[in-house]
């Protein structure tokens, strides 16, 4: 992968830039737009569920009669697992262009793949989901606009509805990078919870081959 092709790069130029001039989730589309138009690598080039993801599907059982929703498609992973585990799966993206590249890619997906935006959602999602499937989202807007995002993730919850979110892990007193992404500490994963959803667990998991070292919560909201 050249310099000239490589995502990440475009990613900490593009969301910083944003960041910046307080458009916080402009980039997204920037970036997916350059990767239609061949110009960048694919973002965010996950083709398998991520497995803390994978893991609580199992925990959870078959999902029939249930609704679940991803935050945030990427390559469409983890909603294409969350639909195979029986889920009325939806999966949104701010993002025109990443919806296109994942229609594309799985034509005949039973996922409802739609573009909605986290911090200003549609009414038909409020309120919805019996899950809500919450991979790297967080951690891709800057910090000024953590509140609103989990606000957001929290209004997809219907009573009895259950959460799980995963960000990477920044130590605590630790400063936020200049550039995307802005991992979260402990206290902003229980700030996760609010109003009428409250933090069931939140776990660290070490890093291995190379990888950050992630959070992983489970919130519910209130029967």
């Amino acid at each position: 992968m050249t310099d000239e092709r490589s995502w990440a790069r475009a990613a900490d130029r593009l969301g910083t830039a944003a960041a910046r001039d307080g458009e916080p989730t402009r980039w997204f589309e920037e970036l997916w737009s350059a990767a239609v138009r061949d110009e960048v690598d694919t973002p965010w080039p996950r083709t398998d569920p991520m497995p803390l993801v994978a893991q609580h599907l199992a925990a959870l059982g078959p999902g029939e009669g249930r609704r679940a929703v991803v935050v945030g498609v990427g390559l469409g992973a983890d909603a294409q697992a969350t639909a195979a585990h029986g889920w009325a799966t939806t999966a949104f993206d701010i993002s025109p262009s990443a919806i296109r590249l994942v229609t594309a890619r799985y034509p005949d997906s039973p996922v409802e793949f739609r573009v909605a935006d986290l911090l200003d959602l549609p009414e038909d999602l409020r309120g919805a989901f019996d899950l809500v499937v919450e991979v790297f989202t967080v951690q891709a807007m800057p910090p000024v606009v953590r509140s609103e995002a989990g606000a957001g993730l929290r209004a997809l919850l219907r009573p009895g509805g259950e959460m799980v979110a995963v960000q990477v892990i920044r130590p605590d007193g630790a400063p936020y990078p200049e550039e995307p992404p802005w991992p979260l500490d402990e206290a902003e994963m229980r700030a996760l919870a609010g109003d009428d959803v409250r933090l069931v667990s939140l776990d660290r998991h070490a890093s291995s081959d190379g990888q950050w070292p992630l959070w992983s919560a489970v919130l519910r909201r209130d029967a």
